[in-house]
């Protein structure tokens, strides 16, 4: 109970500091030890265009999805690190941090990193990359585009529909590159700035005209899709035997912030909305479990790109939220 006096009276005083000040950062800094805050975005960056960045939707928890419990075979021990781009080397999705660009389209980038990853790993094929904008732009069903998502019915349309090859903005790769410019997430940069968030763009059955393929010869689809019921080892099974996962998490100011170190909520009493991340591994800073995870603002966002948030106790409901699939056997229909 004090603890949680503490927290209130911490995010009170913490309300009336810009959440992007540098006495913020100072103060958060001040307070804990676990994990290190520092200049990301530019302190005039508005609150909106950042809430339009964490585009998962609530509104899913309808939708059941087979769970994996108790998957870890009788006397296997998990090891205490584990990343996935050290166990796929073969695998250059793993190790990519995408761009969402000025798009709430954290969950569909999520996604089908997750599925590129899993492509390579399962299909041996590490030069198939899904086209982010293709989901996007074609999963009605998944939400409202640069407006935000579900995770769920992402990879549902993927084993219903298939979803196409893709590269990053401009760079000709795929069936589908993405449409967003990559924009600075930072203070400082070579990219151009964000904007507001931009317009879902529309959903087109082609495919650039340099590429070989047809829309529908490119597509490839999921053969399953899971979930998992906060259990911390099966989640940890299923990354190290299958590959990276989706997962959504509560984003608070203090987060905004993060440069490196475990995080752990600290400041901020409401959420300024879900975002969804790939976790690629796990290990222990210190006395501090964490998980290992991959963001979608670029690389010189946080650490490299990256950041640790605690594991094990659903900070932020990381674990609460986690979904993924197996892609379908090349050649299969």
């Amino acid at each position: 109970m004090k603890g949680l006096i503490l927290l209130f009276l911490f995010a009170a005083a913490s309300a009336k500091l810009h959440y992007l000040s540098d006495e913020y950062i100072e103060e958060i800094n001040g307070k804990q030890s676990s994990w290190v805050a520092g200049r990301n975005f530019p302190e005039d960056t508005p609150l909106e265009y950042i809430k339009g960045l964490l585009g998962v939707l609530e509104g899913d928890e309808a939708i059941e999805l087979p769970r994996r419990v108790g998957i870890v075979p009788k006397g296997f021990e998990i090891p205490e690190s584990f990343d996935s781009r050290e166990a796929w080397p073969q695998c250059p999705t793993i190790s990519e941090i995408r761009d969402q660009g000025s798009c709430g389209s954290c969950w569909a980038v999520g996604a089908v990193s997750v599925m590129s990853d899993r492509e390579c790993i399962h299909n041996n094929d590490p030069n198939f990359r899904y086209s982010d904008e293709d989901l996007v732009s074609c999963c009605a069903t998944c939400g409202m585009g640069c407006n935000g998502g579900w995770l769920k019915p992402s990879f549902n349309y993927w084993i219903n529909h298939g979803i196409v090859s893709g590269g990053r903005f401009n760079s000709s790769e795929g069936c589908k590159p993405y449409s967003f410019y990559e924009c600075e997430h930072h203070a400082e940069g070579e990219r151009p700035p964000c904007e507001d968030i931009l317009p879902t763009p529309a959903c087109t059955s082609e495919c650039i005209p340099e590429y070989g393929l047809g829309y529908e010869e490119d597509k490839r689809f999921g053969s399953h899709v899971y979930t998992f019921d906060k259990q911390e080892q099966d989640m940890q099974f299923d990354i190290m035997t299958n590959g990276p996962v989706e997962a959504s998490f509560n984003v608070y100011n203090d987060f905004l912030s993060y440069k490196s170190g475990v995080y752990k909520h600290t400041s901020g009493i409401l959420p300024l909305g879900g975002h969804a991340i790939r976790i690629i591994g796990w290990g222990v800073e210190g006395e501090e479990p964490y998980w290992l995870v991959a963001n979608s603002w670029n690389y010189d966002w946080g650490d490299n790109g990256l950041f640790k948030i605690l594991r094990g106790t659903n900070e932020c409901g990381i674990e609460g939220n986690i979904v993924t699939g197996m892609p379908r056997a090349l050649g299969r229909k």
